[in-house]
């Protein structure tokens, strides 16, 4: 059995081949690749695949770019941290799943299921399987808050998204800072902020910032791996983007 592996996170990547060959001594792994753009130039120069495991997020995207740009012929056991919803789209579907970390005997489990059904998985079969399970689990689209409510002096002022520069918490209270500097408080908490505003435009830097993409005007590198931001209007102190988080703050910003 020829097996591909997609994971972006080396050691995640390499404990999971270890894994399978410890269950499997006979499986080969063809490659481990990292990315969308990699894992699509491997399929369109490679030969067949019998087995996919494949993380969801990438450094560079959503597996999902992949498998709607080609058409597989196999089956795809997805390793990844999604609700419960879309756990049991992957049962329906008869593709299976695995929790980050990924546990021995539930990788034994999946691989006996692969064996189990892969009689079921004719090209014209697993093609509607992946296109059903791709429908349910690709992102939906969501509307994001576009404005905010604030309090003035004896009036209630409407702000755009468009004039918000980013947010911040100090002392339990969440301030939203527009272009201007001006500041104004929001009866929010930064983890709700974080799902109503575009991930497109907004990041959450850190716990207590949330910036917008034309508010940063500077990075540097920083001890122990961390960036350190300047923004615009300037913050009232340090902003840092931790060493975990650094690599999703590059990848939203094209790096």
């Amino acid at each position: 059995m020829n097996i591909l592996i997609i994971e972006d996170e080396y050691l995640a990547s390499k404990r999971l081949s270890e894994l399978i060959l410890a269950i499997r001594p006979e499986v080969e792994v063809l490659a481990c690749l990292e990315s969308v753009s990699e894992s699509l130039n491997w399929l369109k120069s490679h030969g067949s695949v019998d087995l996919i495991f494949s993380d969801i997020q990438l450094s560079d995207g959503l597996s999902f770019d992949i498998f709607e740009q080609i058409q597989l012929r196999c089956p795809i056991i997805f390793t990844t941290a999604y609700d419960e919803y879309a756990i049991k789209a992957f049962k329906v579907q008869g593709i299976d799943y695995l929790m980050k970390p990924i546990k021995r005997a539930d990788l034994q489990a999946s691989l006996q299921k692969y064996e189990s059904l892969k009689q079921n998985f004719s090209p014209i079969g697993f093609q509607a399987q992946m296109d059903s399970l791709l429908g349910i689990l690709a992102p939906k689209p969501q509307n994001y808050k576009n404005r905010f409510l604030v309090e003035g002096k004896d009036q209630l002022i409407p702000i755009s998204i468009d004039e918000i520069s980013y947010f911040y918490t100090k002392s339990d209270i969440v301030y939203l800072i527009k272009n201007n500097g001006r500041k104004h408080s929001l009866d929010f908490k930064m983890d709700q902020l974080e799902k109503l505003l575009d991930p497109s435009e907004f990041f959450r830097l850190n716990r207590q910032f949330i910036c917008k993409l034309n508010a940063i005007e500077s990075i540097n590198p920083y001890f122990n791996g961390r960036l350190i931001v300047k923004l615009s209007p300037e913050a009232s102190e340090d902003v840092f983007v931790s060493r975990d988080k650094a690599k999703a703050f590059k990848s939203w910003l094209g790096a």
